[in-house]
């Protein structure tokens, strides 16, 4: 499966523990292609329709809903998880992405 940075894939969770976001869900894929496309697992960040707002979390509209990308519950995934290509994030969103992340992990 050949997958791409900013696609946004349904993804199974479970199992899970404690915390962490669970069930079926859109997750974008934010791991590089270098890394996507040479090994079996990706690095994604869960939406959710239901969130407070959070410095850790990006809204967007996602199938016509308000949703939060979950950057405080990025997860590496094995690529069998992936069930269904269900879009790609656009350019704005990619960019407001990228600055929480890089506040985050980076700065």
């Amino acid at each position: 499966m050949v997958v791409n940075q900013y696609e946004i894939y349904w993804i199974d969770l479970d199992p899970t523990r404690g915390s962490e976001i669970q069930k079926i869900r859109p997750c974008i894929v934010i791991s590089p292609d270098e890394m996507n496309h040479n090994i079996n697992t990706v690095i994604i960040a869960p939406l959710t329709s239901t969130s407070k707002t959070y410095p850790s979390r990006v809204n967007i509209e996602f199938e016509g809903k308000e949703c939060w990308i979950v950057l405080d519950q990025i997860r590496c995934v094995d690529k069998s998880r992936l069930l269904k290509k269900a879009g790609i994030l656009g350019e704005e969103d990619i960019i407001k992405v990228k600055l929480v992340i890089k506040e985050m992990l980076v700065d």
